[in-house]
Parts: structure tokens; C-alpha cells; sequence
């Protein structure tokens, strides 16, 4: 009997076949399944984006979901998941971005729903602006595609010179530390060993401390030039149809990252669910399955479309209300 945690056991629930896509000298590594042909154009394409400390093995069960009536395809960021592991990268938001159009471009995915979580926000928000026509619906999972001037502590600690990378690539800090502290179900533990299975060296967490110090804070940064302009791209979108499936508990993406999205986009879907955490693809997976499903079809394409925005005063008052509500079950003062 295979032991829990083995590569045995987290393997089988990842029964897909590797796919390779080279791009600036090195291999990205991604799942491709389901119908490529005809039949599968009308429901379009599903393309999944994770994010840090993740890989595509965190979109499995939406993968096995989804590909008997959809072609779906998730990518490894470089340094994430299966992909090649560069010790000098590059690891900046511009070059995530560089390198998931360059996949979308070479297989040619139209009318595509994108389902973006994490790090996936920004980084899928910035192909979808570059490759607009290409795009049908957006699904967003605890994520974000605008600047924000909060940090978590537990992150901060990650990005100070010399403490960061002892924890963070040393002593496996941040992935180690997600498979509890990103949940609020917890985890079994091959699901535990899955998430964490390219992450188990020094040289193999380099793309999770890079991620860490690639938040930008100030115009100063490197990649803030990147993430406004990935920012003012969303506009693009505001006649599309978009999910918003929300964990409640999420100490580092909050409820205001999710009023954000709902202030740019009143008219999405919203599901929140307040016993899920930041791994609400994880927490709240029986209740988004169904929920993803639909969404990828396009059966609610047009009542999203149709769908009125309220009123300024109203759309304050709900806002307001949204405030006091998260304020009064705010979890960690860490968390603001």
C-alpha cells in the first residue's frame, strides 16, 4: 500500500501528461488536456494561471473537471512546478508575462475563459491585455492585478536581505508554511506533498523567494511600472463576463482586494466563502466546481452582461456595510 505523502500518492492525483513549451533558452512545463478540435470551439479554451508558492498540481481536480468538455491548459511558471529552474531566472513580472503569451501565442487559444489565482492575477491580466481579442470570460480566486500598499508581516519578513532567503529557500518558510497557513480545511497529506514536490532544495526554491521580492510597493520597484500597466489593461474587460470566488479568511489577499475587483467590475459573478482561506480552490473546491463549470461554459454569459449596476449610493452602502462586516471577523492584525 502506498504510504500518504509519497510521490506515489500525490502523483495519482495529477494524471496528466507533461507538456513542453521553450521559450528564452529554457522549457516551461504545462498540462494539456481535453478536445483540441472542432467540437471543443464553441465552449472554448480554459487556461489556468497559479501563483506563488503554487503550481499547476493546485488546479487538478478543475483540470479533470473540465477536460471532457473543454480543452484546458495550466502552465508552471519558470522556476514553479515542473518547468526548468534557472538560478538567475529571469524572475520579474514582466518576464511571467513575456513567457505565458509566448504559450498562448504558440497554441493559439481563443475565446478563452482564464482562471487566475494568486501571482496569476497580475501575470494573467498582463497577457489578456496584450492578447485581448483572445480572451471570452475571467475568473478570479483570491488574487489581484492593481498595486496595493498593504503587506502582510509574515510576508515582509520573507524580503529582508539575508533572513528572506535563509527562510525562505533554507528552510522552506513559505511554501512549507502556505500548506497550513493558506488553508483554513487543511490539507491531506498527498495533496501536502503535491503542492510542495518541486520545492524541496535550495536551488529549486529560487522562483519562490524571487516571486516574494518582486511585490512592488513604491514607483521605485522594478516591476511597478509593469503592474500599472497591467492595471490600466483591465479596462479592456469591462463588458466581459467575470467570476469572483472569494475565501473570506485570506490573511494576505483580504476583503479589500475583493471589493477592488467588484468596484472595477460591478457587474461579475461573486461567490464568497467564509470558511476558505487564500487556497479557496482548495477550501471551497465542492462548491466551485459546479461553479467553475458553468461559468466555463458560457451559460451566463449574457444575464452577466445584462446584469445592472447599482447605484453609486447603493454600491456605498454595500461597500460600507462589506467594511464593518470584515472588520468585526478580521482574524490576525496581522492581516491589515
Amino acid at each position: 500500500m502506498t504510504a500518504p505523502g509519497t510521490t506515489e500518492a500525490w502523483r495519482a492525483l495529477y494524471p496528466f501528461a507533461s507538456h513542453w513549451h521553450e521559450v528564452g533558452g529554457h522549457k516551461l512545463h504545462y498540462v494539456d488536456e481535453g478536445p483540441t478540435g472542432t467540437p471543443a470551439a464553441t465552449a472554448g479554451p480554459v487556461l489556468m494561471v497559479h501563483g506563488n508558492p503554487t503550481w499547476s498540481f493546485y488546479w487538478r481536480e478543475y483540470l479533470k473537471d473540465l477536460r471532457g468538455e473543454h480543452r484546458v491548459v495550466a502552465i508552471d511558471h519558470l522556476g514553479c512546478g515542473l518547468s526548468d529552474k534557472p538560478a538567475e531566472g529571469p524572475y520579474r513580472l514582466a518576464d511571467h508575462i513575456d513567457r505565458l503569451e509566448s504559450l498562448v501565442v504558440a497554441l493559439d487559444l481563443r475565446n478563452v475563459t482564464l482562471l487566475m489565482h494568486d501571482w496569476g492575477g497580475a501575470i494573467g491580466m498582463g497577457m489578456a491585455a496584450r492578447q485581448p481579442d483572445r480572451i471570452a470570460r475571467l475568473g478570479v480566486f483570491n488574487t489581484a492585478a492593481f498595486p496595493s500598499p498593504r503587506m502582510p508581516f509574515r510576508i515582509a519578513v520573507c524580503r529582508v536581505p539575508g533572513l528572506g532567503p535563509l527562510a525562505v529557500r533554507g528552510l522552506n518558510g513559505f511554501a512549507g508554511a502556505a500548506i497550513y497557513m493558506a488553508t483554513e480545511k487543511g490539507l491531506a497529506p498527498d495533496v501536502r506533498a503535491g503542492l510542495l514536490a518541486p520545492y524541496d532544495s535550495w536551488a529549486n526554491r529560487v522562483a519562490v523567494q524571487r516571486f516574494v521580492e518582486d511585490i512592488p510597493l513604491r514607483a521605485t520597484h522594478p516591476s511597478w511600472a509593469t503592474l500599472l500597466g497591467v492595471e490600466q489593461g483591465l479596462a479592456k474587460f469591462h463588458d466581459h463576463p467575470v467570476l469572483i470566488g472569494w475565501g473570506d479568511k485570506d490573511w494576505c489577499f483580504n476583503h479589500t482586494f475583493r471589493q477592488d475587483w467588484e468596484r472595477r467590475f460591478p457587474g461579475a459573478e461573486v461567490h464568497r466563502f467564509a470558511d476558505a482561506g487564500h487556497y479557496v480552490l482548495e477550501d471551497a473546491k465542492d462548491a466551485l466546481l459546479p461553479i467553475v463549470r458553468a461559468f466555463a461554459s458560457g451559460a451566463r454569459d449574457e444575464a452577466a452582461r445584462r446584469k445592472p449596476e447599482p447605484p453609486k449610493k447603493q454600491r456605498r452602502m454595500a461597500v460600507a456595510a462589506d467594511d464593518e462586516t470584515s472588520a468585526a471577523n478580521r482574524n490576525n492584525p496581522e492581516a491589515t
